[in-house]
């Protein structure tokens, strides 16, 4: 038995390579550069061009942007191939890009044309990258896929459908695509974040600088005196990524500070009666 721990400064994806969707700003930049900063070889997909190429530019050769816009199934093919004339192979899928619909607040308003933007991105997205990932780590009977889901998609959130929805599906696609893929030696999981003071996030809840809307999130969240940042979420996509969680697939980690599995309401309804 291998009983040999792995030091702190030990990279824990040298020599892999890996593809990130939306990877040109939030979460997804976050796990950009800490993926690179753990050896591995870091394929920046977004439709934001700017972003992406000046991440590519603080990393090195072993960093590449890709303009992709993960609705259209061309540019996800075009994506893999890409990588595979790069680098020769492709070890970790993170199928991270992600929208929502700022405007709707009730069932009774969304429009269908913003539902299916918000579906199109956050799960056909998430469906072509598994789909165009899967058709090369097949054949090769290894592979590690990542899901972006959220933790909205564990409780109630009363907003924001089409999202919750979105974020739904992933979940199931997860679950659903671990077990076909398993045989392969392919592992697919799942990581559902609280939210993060992201540009995306502040459309959807109150707040004015970033430091104005983690103090927010704070207060409502379940964990008090910590923040939930991308970088911790990052944390958790390298974990999963890694050696680390080699028997790991099928898992949707939840990384909520339980904020999904804590009921305030009898709390606050006792406080209001004294």
């Amino acid at each position: 038995m291998n009983t040999t721990a792995p030091t702190l400064s030990s990279k824990r994806l040298e020599g892999k390579v890996a593809i990130i969707t939306g990877a040109a700003s939030g979460i997804g930049e976050s796990t950009a550069r800490l993926f690179w900063a753990h050896g591995a070889k870091v394929v920046i997909a977004d439709v934001q061009d700017d972003l992406g190429r000046a991440i590519c530019q603080d990393l090195d050769d072993n960093a590449m942007y890709v303009h992709c816009d993960v609705t259209n199934e061309d540019d996800m093919r075009d994506l893999v191939d890409l990588t595979i004339e790069k680098y020769g192979k492709l070890d970790i899928m993170y199928n991270n890009a992600g929208v929502a619909d700022n405007t709707a607040k009730s069932i009774l308003t969304i429009e269908k044309s913003k539902l299916e933007r918000v579906l199109s991105v956050n799960l056909v997205g998430g469906f072509l990258g598994t789909k165009h990932a899967a058709r090369v780590m097949v054949p090769a009977r290894k592979g590690c896929i990542l899901f972006t889901g959220s933790a909205t998609a564990s409780i109630a959130c009363t907003t924001n459908h089409s999202y919750v929805a979105s974020k739904s599906g992933l979940t199931g696609l997860a679950q659903n695509v671990s077990a076909e893929l398993g045989q392969f030696g392919i592992r697919v999981n799942c990581i559902s974040p609280y939210a993060v003071a992201t540009n995306m996030v502040k459309g959807l809840l109150p707040g004015g600088s970033t430091e104005q809307l983690e103090a927010f999130l704070s207060n409502a969240g379940n964990l008090k005196g910590a923040v939930l940042r991308a970088d911790d979420v990052a944390r958790a996509a390298l974990f999963l990524a890694s050696d680390d969680a080699g028997y790991v697939s099928g898992l949707n980690l939840v990384v909520d500070g339980g904020f999904s599995v804590a009921n305030p309401s009898v709390a606050m309804a006792l406080k209001q009666s004294h």
